[in-house]
C-alpha cells in the first residue's frame, strides 16, 4: 500500500511547516501538528513492530493511547525514553525514534521463524515450559527478555528535571471533547474554581477528527474557538491540554501529568523548566468526560500491518490529512462505518463498506462505494500486510456463518464492533462498570457518585446531542451539589438518523475455534479467541484468572482495546452473561507514567531528604565527621589530626568526664503541648503521674504502647499550668507526635489539648561536665547557677551570651550539665559563644560515639537500640517510672499485669564486663548458658545491645537483655559472635557514679 497525504479541509496539520526527523535510522519528514505515528503513515511506512510472542508484523491500529502495537524507543543517550506509543508522540525537528521490536532487525526477527510453530505456543506456554530445569533459569530469562520487544530504559542520568503542583478546586473535569468543554464552560460560568485536563495536544477530543460538526448554529472550528476564548478569559478556570489524568483517588484526588517539554526540539528545551509536571488536584467534584475508544472486531488475522480502527483510519484522514489507503474496505457494526467511507471516497480512495446488519439501507453515500450488507470479514488476507478481506455471510440474528462470501481486495481494512466506555478512572476506587446491552458495552453509571459526575460517551451517550443533554443534566446536580443551582441549557447540534447498532465481537468463520486463522483479541500480548477459550477449557472460570493465564489487558495500553471483546468471548464461553462475569480490576496508570515526573523535585539528596541543625556549619569547620540519624546529619565524632575514631572518642569523653565538653542536642524531637487538659494528657500518655509537676520542674517520662512495651522517652519541661515542652528521641519525633494526635483525635477528643512540633524552632546546646557550671557562668548573669537554687531537674528562664534562652539541668551523661536552648536563628552564635566562653577550660565538642558511651557508662537506655519492641519498663530496671496507683490508666498499663509481662525469666536489661577487658563486644553478640555449645542448638538467653570502650574506666563495658537477668548479678556467662565466645560476668547497668552524686553537684 502507498499511503499519502491529500489535501483537504478540515485537518489540524500546518502545511506551511514541515518537519524533518528520523525513524530508524531513516530522514523523513512530516508536518507541524503532526503525531510520529501520522508522519509514518504519511511516509508509507506499514510495519512498525513485531508482535511480542509470535513475531508476527504489526502496523498502526489505533489513533491515540489505545495503541497497542507502535511502541517507539524516542531520542538516544540521556534523553533516550522506551515504549512511547507513536499514536501519542508530537512531531519536533530533529526527532529521533525506532522500533523496540524486532530481533536482529525488524525486518528480520528471529521470533517470526518460531512463530511458525505457534500451534505449541499457546497461552500458559512459558509459566508451563520454562519451569525445568532450575539451573537454565538465568538463560530462559535472558532470552525471553531479549525476545520480548521493549524498548531499553536510559543507562545515563536523566538531565531533566520534573516538578509537582497541588491544586484545590470546586471542580476538576477530565476530558476535553465536546461534553468536558460544556461541563468546563458551565462550571465556569457559575464562577467555580475549575481545572480542565485533557491528554491531547489541543482541546477538542472526536471533534477535531470531525470538521462537518455544527454546535449552536457555528461550525467545529468557530465552536472551538468561541468556547476555549471563553473559557480563557474566566481567571477561576485553568485548562491543560498534554496532561493525562493517570489517577482518581479517595476523596476526589486527581493525579495528573502534563507534558511541558516533550513536544519541544531537544536543542529548544528550557533547562531550567521542568519537562514534566504531576499536578495533584483535591476537587470537590470531578467530572468524568473520558469519552470511549473504538473497539476492533475479532476476526483472523485481524492483526496485520493496515488494519485498523474505523475511527483510527478517519482520524488520520481527517485530522492529519493521510489516506490510509488506496481501496479500503470499511467494515463495522454501526453507522459511523459509512461516516468515515464517505470521507475516504471523497479523499480519492476506493471505498467497499461491508455491514452485517440486513435493515434496509437509507444513508447517502458519496459515489462509488459499495456496499456489501448481511456479510462480515472473516479473514484478513496478505503477507507482511493486507492485501484482501474474505467475507462470510452472517445468519441476520445470530452469529453464525450461513454461506461464503467474496473477497475482496485492499490495503486498509477499517474494522468497528462498536465503541467501549473510557471507564478507567471511574473504577479506580474498586468499582466494576455495568454492562449495557443496549450499547453493548461496559458503562459508567449516568449517576455516577459521591463528588464523581460522569458525562458523556462514558455513560453510553454515544450520539453527539445525546452526550450534550446528559452533559447538562448532570451538571444541574454538580452545581446543586456546591451550591450553585442554575439554569443550564444544552448546545443544539445537528441530529443525523442512525439504525441501530448490530452487537458483534468475534466474527465467526465456519470453522472451531483455534482451527481457522488467528483472531487476535490483544494485540499487544498475542492473546487470541482460542487462548481464551483454552483458559476456561483448564478450568480458569474467574475472569481475572483469565486475565493471567493468557495475559489479556497486560502491557502499555491496559486492555483499552482488548478488554472487552475478551470478556465477551470468555462469557460466551462459560454460558453466562457478560455482566455477570464482568470485568478485571482497573488500577492506575491510566497510561504509563515516567518515574522522574513520579518523583518531581524527591530526587538526589531531595528523594530521602537530609537535615541539619542551625550549628552544622561550625561542625564542619571544625572536621566533624558525620553520621545519619533519622533524616538529621549529626557529629559523630572531632577528630584531631592523626587521631582515629577510637583516639577521638577516648579523648572526647574524659574531657566530659573530667573537663568540660559541648554537644549539639538540637536534633531532639520537641513537642510543645498546650491546653487546660495538658496535664490529664500527659498522665495518659506517659507511665508516670504529671499532676504535681510544677512549673520550672522537669520530669524524664516513659511513653509506652498498648502492649506495655517502652516506645520512647524524654524529659518534659512544664513552661506553665497549661504548657509543657516535651522532647523526644531523634528519630520517635515525627512517630511520637503522629501517636499523641491519634489517641487525642480518636479516643479522647473531650480533652483540650494541642500539640505543635517544634523541633525546628529550638537549638540545643548540652554544656557538659565538672567545669560546665564555670563556663555558663561567663555567659549568664540573671541565672542563680548554684546547686542550691539550681538543682538537677529543673529549668531557668534567662539570657546566655546576650540571647533569651531556656536553661535546663538535665543529663544524659551521668555529670553536671546545662542543656541550652535558643531559638534556631541563634543557635549557630549560640555554639561559637559558648566555644569562645570554655576556650580556657579545654572545652571539647563531642559527637554521637562519645555520646552513646557516656550514656553506656551510667546505664541510660536508647530506645530502639537497647529496647525492641518487646521491652517493659521493669524489665529495663525502670519501674521507678512506673506510677502503678494513678486515678486514671496510662497507656500500657493493664498489659503490664498480664502474666506474661509479669514473668521473672523475661528478658531483662543487664551489664556485662568481659573477662578480657581488652574484648569489645559486637553488639548482637547472643548470650550462652555454657561457654561450648553441645551437640543440640545451644537455647540463647538474649543479646548485647550496646557496647563500648569506657575511657574512664579503661575497659570494655556492654549492656545486653539476658532472660532472667534481675536474678543473675554475679553469674558468668559467654557471649558468641562467629566462631568467637567471651566469657563475661553479669553486674549492674550503671559502670560510673552509682548513686549519682555527680549530676546533682
Amino acid at each position: 500500500m502507498t499511503a499519502r497525504r491529500v489535501d483537504i479541509a478540515g485537518t489540524r496539520i500546518d502545511r506551511s511547516r514541515a518537519v524533518h526527523f528520523q525513524f530508524d535510522g531513516e530522514a523523513l519528514s512530516g508536518f507541524a501538528g503532526d503525531t510520529l505515528a501520522s508522519a509514518l503513515l504519511a511516509s508509507g511506512k506499514q510495519r512498525l513492530a513485531r508482535s511480542f510472542k509470535y513475531g508476527r508484523p504489526r502496523g498502526l491500529l489505533g489513533a491515540g493511547p489505545e495503541e497497542p502495537n507502535a511502541l517507539v524507543q524516542m531520542e538516544q543517550g540521556a534523553h533516550t525514553v522506551p515504549n512511547i506509543k507513536a499514536t501519542q508522540a508530537e512531531l519536533y525537528d530533529g526527532l529521533r525514534a525506532g522500533s523496540t521490536s524486532g530481533w536482529p532487525s525488524l525486518d528480520f526477527d528471529l521470533k517470526a521463524v518460531l512463530g511458525k510453530a505457534s500451534r505449541f505456543m499457546p497461552a500458559g506456554f512459558y509459566s508451563k515450559t520454562f519451569k525445568w530445569p532450575r539451573s537454565f533459569w538465568p538463560t530462559y530469562e535472558a532470552v525471553i527478555r531479549k525476545f520480548a520487544g521493549f524498548g531499553s530504559a536510559p543507562t545515563e542520568p536523566d538531565p531533566d528535571h520534573y516538578d509537582h503542583l497541588h491544586h484545590h478546586v470546586d471542580v476538576a473535569v477530565v476530558g476535553g471533547g465536546a461534553a468536558g468543554l460544556l461541563a468546563a464552560l458551565q462550571a465556569g460560568r457559575a464562577g467555580l474554581r475549575t481545572v480542565l485536563v485533557d491528554e491531547q495536544s489541543e482541546l477538542g477530543g472526536w471533534l477535531l477528527s470531525d470538521p462537518d460538526a455544527h454546535l449552536d448554529g457555528r461550525d467545529r472550528d468557530g465552536f472551538l474557538a468561541a468556547t476555549l476564548a471563553e473559557l480563557r478569559g474566566m481567571p477561576h478556570v485553568q485548562c491543560l491540554p498534554r496532561t493525562t489524568a493517570f489517577g482518581l483517588y479517595q476523596d476526589n484526588l486527581l493525579l495528573a501529568v502534563e507534558l511541558l517539554q516533550d513536544h519541544l526540539p531537544l536543542g529548544a528545551r528550557l533547562p531550567h523548566q521542568p519537562r514534566q509536571r504531576q499536578h495533584k488536584i483535591r476537587a470537590h467534584q470531578v467530572v468524568l468526560a473520558t469519552g470511549a475508544i473504538e473497539r476492533p472486531l475479532v476476526f483472523g488475522n485481524n492483526d496485520l500491518p493496515g488494519v485498523m480502527t474505523v475511527s483510527a483510519g478517519q482520524t488520520y484522514l481527517r485530522r492529519y490529512g493521510v489516506r490510509v489507503g488506496d481501496q479500503v474496505v470499511v467494515t463495522g457494526t454501526s453507522d459511523l462505518i459509512y461516516d468515515a467511507a464517505n470521507a475516504l471516497a471523497r479523499a480519492g480512495a476506493q471505498v467497499q463498506v461491508v455491514d452485517p446488519r440486513t435493515q434496509r439501507f437509507a444513508r447517502r453515500l458519496e459515489a462509488g462505494v459499495q456496499v456489501h450488507q448481511g456479510f462480515a470479514v472473516g479473514e484478513a488476507c496478505g503477507r507482511g500486510q493486507v492485501r484482501a478481506a474474505k467475507l462470510v455471510r452472517l445468519h441476520a440474528e445470530r452469529d453464525e456463518v450461513v454461506g461464503a462470501g467474496p473477497t475482496l481486495r485492499c490495503d486498509a481494512l477499517l474494522t468497528s464492533g462498536g465503541l467501549s466506555p473510557t471507564v478507567h478512572l471511574f473504577c479506580h476506587d474498586g468499582r466494576r462498570p455495568q454492562w449495557d446491552d443496549a450499547c453493548a458495552a461496559f458503562v459508567a453509571p449516568r449517576a455516577g457518585r459521591e463528588g464523581v459526575a460522569c458525562v458523556g460517551a462514558v455513560t453510553g451517550a454515544f450520539e453527539l446531542p445525546d452526550a450534550l443533554a446528559q452533559t447538562t443534566e448532570a451538571m444541574r446536580q454538580v452545581l446543586q451539589a456546591l451550591g450553585r443551582p442554575a439554569k443550564l441549557s444544552a448546545p443544539n447540534c445537528r441530529h443525523q438518523p442512525r439504525q441501530p447498532a448490530r452487537p458483534l465481537f468475534r466474527v465467526p468463520d465456519g470453522r472451531p475455534e483455534g482451527e481457522g486463522a488467528k483472531a487476535f483479541v490483544d494485540y499487544q500480548n498475542d492473546v487470541t479467541a482460542a487462548d481464551i477459550e483454552l483458559s476456561i477449557r483448564e478450568n480458569w472460570q474467574h475472569i481475572e484468572h483469565v486475565k493471567r493465564f493468557t495475559a489479556l489487558g497486560f502491557g502499555t495500553d491496559q486492555g483499552k482495546l482488548s478488554n472487552v471483546n475478551g470478556f465477551v468471548i470468555a462469557a460466551r464461553t462459560l454460558k453466562r452473561p457478560v455482566g455477570e462475569v464482568s470485568t478485571t480490576t482497573y488500577r492506575p496508570a491510566y497510561t504509563p507514567v515516567s518515574l522522574g515526573v513520579l518523583a518531581g523535585t524527591m530526587e538526589g539528596d531531595t528523594f530521602d531528604p537530609v537535615r541539619t541543625t542551625a550549628i552544622h556549619a561550625s561542625h564542619t569547620a571544625r572536621n566533624a565527621a558525620l553520621e545519619p540519624v533519622g533524616n538529621w546529619m549529626r557529629p559523630w565524632y572531632f577528630p584531631k589530626p592523626g587521631e582515629d575514631l577510637h583516639a577521638a572518642v577516648a579523648r572526647e569523653c574524659l574531657a566530659a568526664r573530667q573537663g568540660v565538653a559541648v554537644m549539639d542536642a538540637s536534633t531532639l524531637g520537641k513537642i510543645q503541648i498546650d491546653g487546660p487538659d495538658a496535664r490529664e494528657f500527659l498522665n495518659r500518655v506517659y507511665s508516670n503521674a504529671w499532676s504535681q509537676l510544677a512549673p520550672g520542674k522537669c520530669r524524664y517520662g516513659l511513653m509506652l504502647d498498648e502492649n506495655g512495651m517502652v516506645m520512647d522517652d524524654g524529659v518534659t519541661a512544664c513552661v506553665s499550668d497549661t504548657q509543657f515542652y516535651m522532647t523526644t528521641t531523634t528519630g520517635g519525633a515525627a512517630k511520637v507526635l503522629n501517636w499523641l494526635e491519634r489517641w487525642h483525635q480518636t479516643e479522647w477528643p473531650e480533652l483540650r489539648v494541642w500539640m505543635t512540633s517544634v523541633t525546628d524552632h529550638w537549638s540545643t546546646v548540652a554544656l557538659v561536665g565538672p567545669k560546665s557550671r564555670q563556663v555558663l557562668a561567663r555567659l549568664c548573669q540573671d541565672i542563680d547557677l548554684s546547686p542550691e537554687a539550681f538543682k538537677f531537674m529543673d529549668w531557668r528562664a534567662g539570657t546566655v551570651a546576650g540571647l533569651p534562652c531556656r536553661v535546663f539541668r538535665i543529663s544524659f551523661s551521668g555529670e553536671v550539665s546545662f542543656e541550652l536552648n535558643v531559638e534556631s536563628g541563634y543557635g549557630h552564635a549560640l555554639w561559637e559563644a559558648v566555644m569562645k566562653a570554655g576556650a580556657d577550660f579545654g572545652i571539647t565538642p563531642y559527637g554521637t560515639e562519645s555520646m552513646h558511651v557516656l550514656r553506656a557508662e551510667k546505664g541510660f537506655i536508647i530506645v530502639g537500640q537497647d529496647t525492641d519492641g518487646s521491652m517493659t519498663p521493669v524489665d529495663l530496671g525502670m519501674g521507678w517510672a512506673l506510677s502503678m496507683k494513678k486515678s486514671f490508666s496510662f497507656l500500657g498499663k493493664r498489659s503490664l499485669a498480664r502474666s506474661d509481662t509479669t514473668r521473672s525469666d523475661r528478658k531483662q536489661l543487664v551489664g556485662l564486663l568481659p573477662e578480657d577487658p581488652n574484648q569489645v563486644l559486637a553488639e548482637g553478640a547472643q548470650i550462652l548458658e555454657h561457654e561450648v555449645p553441645g551437640p543440640a542448638p545451644a537455647p540463647m538467653l538474649g543479646h548485647v545491645t550496646s557496647s563500648y570502650r569506657s575511657p574512664e574506666l579503661g575497659r570494655a563495658i556492654a549492656l545486653a537483655v539476658v532472660r532472667g537477668g534481675a536474678q543473675r548479678q554475679g553469674q558468668r556467662l559467654f557471649a558468641m559472635a562467629g566462631d568467637r565466645i567471651t566469657p563475661v560476668k553479669v553486674v549492674s547497668t550503671v559502670f560510673i557514679d552509682p548513686k549519682g552524686e555527680r549530676q546533682h553537684a
